[in-house]
C-alpha cells in the first residue's frame, strides 16, 4: 500500500528541493509550511506542489492547503541554510490555526500582488496564484493528496544572490542561495558540491 511505499519514496526520489509555503485563511489567519514533494516550470512561470493529507487530523486537509482552496493565493520562500534551524519549527503536526511564521521567529513580509506574507529571510519569494489543482486517490479510494499548480504572478530575488546571463536574464547564484534540500527521514542536503557536465551536440548520435 501507500504507506508502506513513503519510506521508499523518500530515501530514493532525492534530493527534493523544499517549497516554503505562506498562506491566509479566509478570515485572514497566518500559516507557514515547508513541502519537498516540489518542483517548476517556466512557461507560464509555475511551481507545482503535492499537498498531502494531514494523518494528525484523519485525513483532513492540511491548513496549507485549505487556505489555498479559499482564497485561491500563496507565496513561495526558497528555503537556505542561513535560517533551516527556524523553519524546521514549522513543520510541527501543530493545532489547526496555529501561526507557525510567528512560533518560528520567522518575519513576515508584504507581497505585492497577492494577500499571503513572504518570509523576509529568504533571499528568493514567489508570489502565486491558483491555477489547476488535482486531487489523488489511494488504494482505499479515499483523498490522500493534492497536487496544486500556481502561477507565479510576481518574482522578488535579493540582489545578495542574484546574477545575470550574458543576454541580461536574471538567475540565482548557487553559492549565494546555499539552498537546502530534503533527503530520507530527517536528514537535509547542502548544495556545497557541483559540476558543469555539458550535453553533447547533434554531431554525437552520427558516431
Amino acid at each position: 500500500g501507500g504507506k508502506k511505499c513513503y519510506p521508499l519514496i523518500i530515501s530514493c526520489v532525492v534530493p527534493r528541493p523544499i517549497a516554503f509555503v505562506s498562506t491566509l485563511s479566509k478570515d485572514g489567519k497566518q500559516n507557514l509550511a515547508p513541502f519537498s514533494y516540489f518542483t517548476a516550470f517556466h512557461d507560464p512561470p509555475c511551481v507545482v506542489i503535492c499537498i498531502c493529507r494531514a494523518g494528525h487530523r484523519q485525513g483532513d486537509k492540511k491548513d496549507t492547503m485549505q487556505n489555498i482552496d479559499d482564497t485561491k493565493e500563496f507565496t513561495v520562500n526558497v528555503l537556505s541554510e542561513w535560517f533551516l534551524e527556524q523553519a524546521n519549527h514549522t513543520c510541527g503536526n501543530y493545532d489547526p490555526g496555529v501561526n507557525e511564521m510567528a512560533l518560528s521567529g520567522l518575519t513576515p513580509m508584504p507581497s505585492k500582488l497577492v494577500k499571503p506574507p513572504r518570509v523576509k529571510e529568504s533571499a528568493v519569494h514567489m508570489e502565486c496564484k491558483l491555477k489547476h489543482k488535482y486531487e489523488t486517490k489511494g488504494y482505499d479510494g479515499k483523498d490522500t493528496a493534492t497536487v496544486v499548480i500556481g502561477e507565479i504572478v510576481m518574482f522578488h530575488v535579493n540582489e545578495k544572490v542574484a546574477k545575470k546571463t550574458p543576454s541580461g536574464s536574471t538567475y540565482v547564484g548557487l553559492e549565494e542561495l546555499q539552498p537546502i534540500s530534503r533527503l530520507g527521514g530527517n536528514i537535509y542536503g547542502r548544495s556545497r558540491e557541483c559540476f558543469d557536465l555539458p550535453r553533447p551536440d547533434r554531431d554525437w548520435q552520427k558516431r
